[in-house]
């Protein structure tokens, strides 16, 4: 088996760990075992479990920017773009549930507080959705909101909803999921 096959299998064992128990109930040992490896390989390919962590996180959010830039209608009004994105995180979220439930653990925990600190107040690269709640505050096309209050208004809605489809509380069709998403808007749009 080569190193790569095992650094996947270390990950794919710390989501799926992860992603069911949480992640204090998933120690490097139990990985190690989900994924059919010695402890000490796991420290062959990441520093600790930290590292592992957010490695998990980093790959994750490729995946979904990914989906997001598919088909991204470039240069298109700002309501199309934003429904673009809203469509594709609910699509990639409701076909990968296990993921789902990794980035909503993530994004709740101190790891997600420093990854959303470092988005909203500039240690990171702007993505494609900061420049667009950009683009429409200089246009006035969206509320002069702050960017964590415009991301909670477009995003958290969305979450929500993919979670409760998730736990079978509700049935989300396409047009219900086209009916949250202009919601969303309709909740930043001026």
């Amino acid at each position: 088996m080569s190193k790569t096959d095992k650094r996947e299998m270390v990950l794919h064992a710390a989501l799926e760990l992860i992603a069911e128990k949480g992640f204090h109930d998933a120690p490097m040992a139990t990985i190690a075992e989900t994924a059919g490896v010695s402890a000490g390989t796991i420290y062959r390919y990441f520093e600790n479990k930290d590292d592992l962590i957010r490695e998990i996180y980093s790959y994750l959010e490729g995946n979904i920017w990914a989906a997001i830039k598919k088909n991204y209608p470039e240069g298109r009004p700002i309501r199309e773009r934003f429904l673009h994105i809203g469509q594709s995180l609910m699509g990639y979220f409701l076909v990968s549930p296990m993921e789902f439930r990794f980035i909503e653990q993530f994004q709740n925990s101190p790891y997600g507080v420093d990854c959303r600190r470092d988005k909203f107040f500039g240690k990171k690269d702007k993505d494609l959705v900061t420049e667009l709640f950009e683009e429409g505050l200089n246009q006035q096309i969206i509320k002069d909101l702050p960017l964590p209050i415009l991301s909670a208004l477009s995003f958290g809605p969305l979450i929500d909803a993919c979670r409760d489809h998730i736990l079978q509380f509700i049935e989300l069709d396409d047009t219900l999921i086209n009916q949250i998403i202009e919601a969303n808007w309709d909740a930043i749009r001026r």
